[in-house]
């Protein structure tokens, strides 16, 4: 399994993992938020301009590939309470067979290696994704719902673990 650091002047990688993204997040989200908020989400969040964007703001962005074939990605970025885990995502086809394990175990180190005692992430109260989260150790440390704009919300839990 490797992890693949995207650098902000490459662009056909951004490009790339764009696409790469939308798909996955497509699959994941359309059942739990609608397809018209899910959309608008991925043209905020995972659009090309708005992966570099978020780059050049400190944003570690890693695509995941295991035999040479992409299969997952993930961001992170340093806030003052710790490394706060943006993005984490794996293809259906890989999921249940220990990978995000190890992307989580990635992350942790990263986290380590950089001083940080914590990681916090945002996960949909719908998400099953949680479950995994759990799995890993992490607990739900508040509730929150935040206004992304055009009359969308997002809904979560922030969960958090201690290194």
């Amino acid at each position: 399994m490797n992890f693949v650091k995207v650098k902000c002047d490459d662009l056909k990688t951004i490009e790339e993992l764009s696409v790469f993204a939308g798909a996955i997040v497509k699959e994941v989200f359309d059942p739990l938020i609608g397809e018209a908020q899910n959309d608008y989400m991925i043209n905020m969040f995972q659009s090309k301009e708005s992966i570099r964007e978020q780059i050049m703001h400190g944003y570690q962005y890693y695509i995941v590939y295991e035999n040479n074939k992409k299969i997952g990605f993930l961001a992170f970025y340093d806030k003052a309470s710790g490394l706060y885990l943006s993005k984490f995502y794996l293809e259906k086809g890989y999921r249940g067979k220990g990978y995000s394990r190890k992307m989580f175990e990635f992350v942790c180190e990263n986290a380590r290696a950089h001083g940080f005692k914590k990681i916090t992430l945002n996960v949909n109260r719908d998400n099953p994704a949680k479950l995994i989260y759990e799995k890993f150790g992490m607990k739900v440390i508040r509730e929150e719902k935040n206004a992304i704009g055009n009359g969308f919300f997002m809904d979560d839990y922030v969960y958090g673990i201690q290194l």
